[in-house]
């Protein structure tokens, strides 16, 4: 290869590198705010199906963490994972 197609060729890929960059970092970003908006919406069905009384709360025993963690293992069957 000659030398001006190789520094042609080295210019073209490190724009494409710094396209791929910034799109990861784009797609980062988007991601988190949908794993925010889906913790958001999650302990809105929490509280939702509470108050609705469709979550069964030991009297005495277990603290909201657990009661939690039983929500979200619940969660986890309805979406199959």
């Amino acid at each position: 290869m000659e030398p001006r197609h190789s520094a042609d060729t080295l210019e073209h890929i490190e724009k494409q590198s710094e396209l791929l960059t910034e799109s990861y970092r784009g797609m980062s970003h988007e991601l988190h705010k949908l794993r925010v908006e889906e913790e958001m919406l999650m302990r809105k069905l929490y509280e939702t199906m509470s108050f609705e009384g469709l979550i069964k709360k030991k009297k005495g025993k277990g603290s909201s963490q657990e009661t939690m963690k039983h929500f979200d293992e619940s969660i986890g069957k309805f979406r199959g994972t």
